[in-house]
């Protein structure tokens, strides 16, 4: 929005290039309203004209078709009084905003069937007059009779029989008409036929394809394309999501949603969108995207969940029940005013076509981030294992005290659901503790309870609340006079107190002193704790050995491996003494964890194999899927992927037979993806990945998801698959504690900078190029990190390169260098440079090259400034990069001789290729190039060919005979030339 109203017509054109490189909304809207206030002023009517035809643009894509004909009427009244201001240009945009004046009307209620019928009359006699075809006359009076539900047939023919002229409706738009008729008459392979050139990209338009893809969604589905039905719900949500104009569409992808089972991405995308509910102004856009809100609310509400919540009309909290009524009766008394003003009830029935629609598919999966309903809560972490069953927690209390006790002894996993249950009692207004000798005082069970708290807590690290908790529950068992327990509780709590993280350089150094204290400290709390039932003993072995583990994963230390082998041995020996099976299980597992922390993997592995064997003849069974697990990672890291793959997939599998926070599921999956990928299986690697995140999620692990779906983000986007990446994003960056600002600024920043990356790769310049801006200012106050400005701000510089606007690139160029010199990123910032002017060079030719030049100097600097820190480049050699691109920009700018010279130069830093050498592509594409400049544009047709035959002998001399296709192909054109 201008600062200030436009002094100079100039000034006024500026600003409405500016507005209308802004999307369709309020903002635009209103800064069109102001400019048309500030075209008035001018004593000019053509200043005026562009400033309402602007307006009218902003009415009609931002949704507020009352206000557009209003605009239209100014404009027909100029053209009727002074049509000689008019030139072809404007003339043509007046002929063709008849339409959208047609079509505003339609969209309102309120404007009698006889007012309709009159402004097509009218269209029809201007175009006559002014000697214009009658089709698009008539393509409107079809849409008319299709809108109020008439017999069409007549009317089609009218329409689709004509021969197109310049006013008719795109291409694209034609064809979706086309293929609606068709799909109106239950023929839906016929209407996909009519589709295929939109479907497939080959036409275009502001609104399309994303409005034919909405439309094609359900066809698809019933011709059983759920592929293309998948891959174009992404592609075509994307294109209308949030678009106040295409609200109708977004309600289409909601019943898509609805009828595939994903009716968790439906909630989804209904929060996504959920200003559209104020936003829409036009009656038929609205009442057909309530329709589709209907559709998912009611599948959801059949499906038992209509008190979940739904983004819905602002100002209050829905639940899906809520909405859904409100929906309803808000649509329905729209459809009822439709039809009628149309005599018809073609609106009611439509709307009860589409509720009637029985689910199509009980399941496909739209996306990476696959949810059910079951997902749909707020974002809160978990601080519970899951509900206990009734098949693990007894009813009685005493037994289920005596029981939660037993399970704990074992280690076993049913023992968190009995503590979660007795948490819930004892928290309870009228809970009565137990008269019973067996069970012990309340003080003890409260014990208890802390212990087991603080234990979730160390598991989650939160090391601090750990250390706490333990200390409170060891003072408990003091009063309650069980010295034991009180010992293992103050050993957990010295444990979790060396692990607190410190930081500073030399942090590793300060973690492995406290873990020593923590171990000194365990063993004269042993020796001074008498009492101890065999199994709290091997627990505090347990605790000694791990803390001695956890300083050798600290320090990676080789004199650390002997203490912590000897502390495992005495754990062994007396587990084993005593036949306290899961400390031998744990005394085996650490044995092999040291071996290989110290790089012994083959003792490693011969560790787990005994202990795997012996987990299958004695037990206990839950320790089974940690052991794979373990086993898996280390054959990866003695390269043996198949065998970790079998083993991670066995993890998994024996995983499932536990409750859910048993077993660390998230690191399976994880573990498993990067099996995958050593397979050659991206794919099933991206699936783990994203599963891996998802558990993370769930178990609150809410900074580990994010990163994990980051990297699935930048898997699936390396992989081709572009709609997969944004989909994912979206989903991601649509959680409530990232769009609250709660989670790591640094981590959104990188899930949106993917996102951005995808959006190019998609060929979205428009929404990357705003990304990348958004980020480069974001990026600028990163005090810290100022090399990730640098890499940013010179991306964004080629965005707004491949946009054509070179100015405001210039200044990211600037940004990106100042950055650069406090944080050197010589590669990235040399290839920014070079392929901005290419840019310039190539869309601006001779008067680009001063600025393109501009760039390739500040890339030579960059290369020397590289060459003299001894940097060198992961790609290219910088030099020879920077004078391939010298040549290819002079060349598109015209200067044939500079361009051959920097080509030459490029050739001679390359050298010429050997037969191992993989620089042999490189070096060809430049002797091309040089010989195209040579041969063609400086039409020196001999020593070219000479260039080129010498090449073609080399390459072939030496076995790459891929890369010499180019250029024989150029030598037989200037052969055919000569």
């Amino acid at each position: 929005m201008p600062t200030t109203a436009p002094q100079t017509t100039d000034e006024l054109y500026q600003a409405l290039q500016e507005n209308d490189r802004r999307p369709y909304g309020r903002t635009r809207t209103v800064t069109a309203e102001e400019l048309v206030d500030a075209a008035e002023q001018f004593d000019e009517p053509v200043p005026l004209i562009h400033a309402l035809l602007e307006l009218q643009e902003a009415y009609t894509y931002g949704s507020e078709p009352r206000k557009s004909p209003v605009v239209f009427a100014r404009l027909l009244t100029l053209f009727d009084e002074q049509p000689g201001v008019f030139d072809e240009r404007l003339r043509h945009m007046l002929f063709w905003r008849f339409k959208w004046v047609a079509n505003a009307l339609r969209a309102l209620p309120e404007v009698p069937l006889a007012g309709m019928r009159q402004w097509l009359t009218e269209m029809r006699d201007r175009y006559e007059k002014a000697g214009l075809g009658l089709q698009p006359y008539y393509s409107q009076a079809y849409q008319l009779a299709s809108h109020i539900g008439e017999d069409t047939t007549l009317a089609y023919e009218l329409w689709a029989g004509r021969t197109r002229t310049r006013l008719s409706d795109c291409e694209a738009c034609e064809i979706c008409e086309r293929a609606l008729y068709h799909l109106t008459a239950g023929d839906d392979e016929r209407a996909l036929r009519a589709w295929e050139p939109v479907l497939a990209g080959k036409e275009s338009c502001q609104e399309e394809p994303a409005r034919s893809l909405s439309y094609a969604l359900l066809p698809l589905l019933r011709t059983g394309r759920t592929d293309q039905a998948r891959e174009l719900h992404l592609v075509g949500y994307r294109g209308c999501r949030r678009n106040p104009s295409m609200s109708g569409e977004v309600g289409r992808h909601l019943e898509f949603c609805a009828l595939t089972g994903n009716e968790a991405r439906g909630l989804e995308l209904l929060a996504e969108n959920r200003g559209l509910f104020d936003e829409v102004d036009s009656p038929l856009d609205l009442c057909d995207f309530l329709t589709g809100v209907e559709v998912l609310l009611q599948r959801v509400e059949l499906l038992g969940h209509g008190e979940l919540p739904a983004a819905g009309y602002a100002g209050r909290t829905w639940t899906v029940a809520g909405l859904r009524a409100e929906v309803r009766t808000r649509a329905d008394d729209l459809a009822a005013r439709f039809d009628e003003r149309n005599g018809t009830t073609a609106h009611t029935d439509r709307r009860k076509a589409r509720l009637d629609r029985a689910p199509l598919l009980d399941a496909l999966e739209l996306t990476l981030r696959t949810r059910t309903l079951d997902d749909v809560t707020p974002a809160t972490p978990v601080t519970a294992p899951a509900a206990p069953t009734a098949a693990t927690v007894p009813d009685a209390l005493p037994e289920l005290i005596l029981r939660a006790r037993a399970l704990e002894e074992q280690g076993h996993p049913d023992a968190p659901a009995c503590w979660t249950r007795l948490r819930s009692l004892v928290a309870a207004r009228d809970y009565t503790h137990p008269d019973d000798p067996a069970v012990g005082p309340l003080v003890q069970l409260r014990a208890d309870l802390l212990a087991d708290e603080a234990g979730r807590a160390g598991e989650k690290d939160e090391f601090a609340d750990a250390a706490a908790l333990h200390e409170e529950a060891a003072a408990l068992y003091d009063d309650a006079g069980e010295p034991a327990h009180a010992a293992l509780a103050r050993a957990g709590a010295l444990l979790a107190t060396a692990e607190i993280a410190t930081e500073g350089a030399d942090a590793a150094e300060a973690k492995a002193a406290a873990l020593t204290a923590a171990h000194a400290s365990m063993v004269h709390l042993h020796e001074e704790t008498p009492g101890l039932a065999p199994y709290q003993e091997a627990r505090l072995l347990r605790l000694r050995a791990t803390a001695l583990a956890l300083r050798l994963q600290t320090s990676g230390s080789e004199e650390h491996v002997a203490p912590v082998l000897a502390e495992v041995e005495l754990l062994h020996t007396f587990a084993t003494r005593h036949g306290v099976d899961t400390q031998i299980s744990g005394a085996l597992l650490l044995r092999a964890s040291t071996y290989a922390i110290s790089g012994d993997l083959p003792a490693a592995v011969t560790e787990i194999d005994a202990l795997l064997d012996r987990l299958k003849a004695h037990g206990p069974a839950w320790h089974l899927p940690r052991t794979l697990g373990l086993r898996g990672r280390l054959q990866l890291g003695l390269q043996d992927a198949q065998s970790a793959h079998a083993d991670l997939t066995e993890g998994l599998r024996r995983a499932a037979d536990w409750p859910a926070d048993t077993v660390d599921t998230a690191r399976l999956h994880g573990d498993l993806a990067q099996a995958c990928m050593h397979l050659g299986r991206p794919d099933e690697a991206l699936r783990h990945l994203t599963r891996s995140a998802e558990q993370d999620l769930r178990r609150g692990s809410r900074t580990d998801a994010f990163c994990t779906y980051g990297n699935a983000a930048q898997l699936s986007l390396d992989l081709g698959r572009v709609e997969d990446c944004i989909a994912l994003l979206d989903s991601v960056l649509a959680e409530p504690d990232v769009t609250a600002g709660e989670v790591d600024d640094r981590l959104v920043a990188q899930l949106r900078l993917t996102r951005a990356r995808a959006l190019h790769t998609g060929e979205d310049l428009k929404a990357a190029t705003a990304e990348f801006v958004a980020l480069a200012a974001e990026s600028a106050g990163w005090e810290d990190d100022r090399g990730s400005h640098a890499m940013i701000a010179a991306e964004t510089a080629v965005l707004l390169g491949e946009s054509g606007e070179f100015g405001r690139a210039r200044e990211a160029v600037g940004q990106a260098l100042a950055a650069h010199a406090e944080v050197p990123r010589y590669e990235h910032l040399s290839n920014s440079l070079r392929e901005l002017a290419r840019l310039q060079a190539q869309k601006q030719g001779p008067d680009g090259l001063p600025d393109a030049l501009a760039h390739l100097d500040d890339a030579g600097r960059i290369a020397d400034e590289a060459r003299a820190a001894g940097y060198e480049a992961h790609g290219r050699s910088l030099d020879t990069a920077l004078a391939y691109e010298h040549g290819r920009v002079n060349a598109y700018a015209g200067a044939y001789e500079d361009a051959l010279a920097a080509l030459d130069k490029a050739l001679a830093l390359l050298g010429e290729p050997g037969p191992e050498d993989d620089r042999a592509g490189e070096w060809a594409e430049c002797v091309r190039l040089a010989g195209a400049v040579e041969g063609i544009y400086l039409e020196r047709p001999a020593p070219a060919l000479t260039r080129l035959d010498a090449a073609v002998s080399r390459l072939t001399a030496l076995g790459h005979t891929g890369e010499t296709e180019p250029l024989t192909s150029l030598a037989a054109r200037l052969r055919d030339e000569e």
